[in-house]
């Protein structure tokens, strides 16, 4: 850092650091770096957005160019922006703060070619960004998938619709809960008609507490269904009055639904999204599915190199950091429905 101490008498004004005379000019320097194409795959034909970000070019008015120093090492193409500046007679000594630019650029078919993946590094060879390079075409689609009532039947689980694209449902697994409970009774109030017959009535409750047993009001109700022994506002419990402890099993099923399609070998899905679904209902289904040119050498990320697999119940794709044969293996050798849409 250089510091400069002037003196000067009031009428003189401020004295010159530098002779206006005087020209510098080097490199400059830029901290962070990001290549997008604005999609999640990378075509060779799309245009390559470069965004950089902290730049210093010794001044607000010296920046001169810009410009990247391509190299090529096997199939990854390197970038190094460089960053040049200039300075100029007018006064402008500031240092510029962190500026950020975004750069445009579409690369020529021969600089292009054979590449599979595009890095960009900073003035230290410090990799900063990655994005992959493929060869094909999209095709996006919208359609409907009927979901089976049988999704909602445990026993049948591991179930599969026919066909490509397909859901899986898969029971991933079990837990046993045991709720305890004491009967309460429950008298009215006021009858509202008499019955010939009562029978007991017990008022099991919707939520269940594993710490505390819970109290059940016991009821007697008419016979006849017809008829009705007490409204439902009428009854008043009385706690004073319980029976023994009793046990109530529950189980917990912990499934999962999947979205499966066979795709084009090295192919990829590059935008999914679905419609709020339900048994017996359709689902709608928009997807973009990428499929490699003949020329493509290279698989791009998916989940496996011929189908996709998406979680429907918690809504997004299965990286292939999972490994996929054992739900391939279940896909296999699930239940295959016979069903069929019902006409309306």
């Amino acid at each position: 850092m250089l510091f400069v101490v002037a003196c000067t008498q009031d009428d003189d004004g401020p004295i010159d650091v530098t002779n206006s005379t005087e020209v510098f000019q080097g490199e400059g320097f830029f901290l962070l770096a990001d290549l997008d194409s604005g999609s999640l795959i990378h075509l060779v034909s799309d245009t390559l957005y470069v965004h950089l970000d902290s730049i210093w070019s010794f001044s607000n008015c010296a920046l001169s160019n810009i410009y990247f120093d391509v190299q090529r090492e096997d199939t990854v193409l390197a970038l190094r922006p460089v960053i040049h500046y200039q300075t100029k007679v007018e006064d402008c000594a500031a240092p510029m703060y962190r500026p950020d630019t975004v750069i445009k650029s579409m690369m020529s078919k021969s600089v292009i070619e054979g590449i599979s993946q595009i890095n960009i590094y900073n003035d230290l060879d410090s990799l900063l960004d990655t994005i992959l390079v493929r060869r094909g075409a999209f095709k996006l689609d919208t359609f409907k998938i009927f979901v089976d009532s049988l999704f909602d039947s445990l026993d049948v689980l591991p179930f599969r619709t026919k066909g490509s694209p397909s859901l899986l449902k898969v029971l991933d697994s079990l837990t046993p809960r045991v709720y305890y409970w004491r009967p309460m009774k429950s008298v009215c109030k006021f009858t509202m008609d008499k019955c010939d017959k009562v029978v007991p009535d017990t008022i099991f409750p919707r939520s269940w507490s594993l710490t505390d047993t819970t109290l059940v009001p016991m009821r007697q109700k008419c016979a006849d269904s017809t008829l009705f022994y007490c409204k439902s506002a009428g009854w008043v419990d009385d706690s004073s009055s319980l029976g023994s402890v009793y046990e109530r099993k529950d189980t917990l099923w912990y499934t999962h639904l999947y979205y499966v399609e066979k795709i084009p070998e090295c192919g990829a899905v590059n935008y999914f999204e679905t419609s709020a679904y339900g048994t017996l209902r359709e689902m709608n289904v928009i997807r973009e599915l990428y499929t490699p040119d003949k020329t493509e050498k290279f698989c791009g990320p998916s989940t496996q190199k011929d189908m996709f697999w998406y979680d429907l119940s918690l809504g997004y794709a299965v990286p292939d950091s999972i490994s996929m044969d054992s739900l391939r293996g279940v896909w296999n050798k699930a239940t295959v429905s016979t069903a069929k849409k019902k006409t309306r």
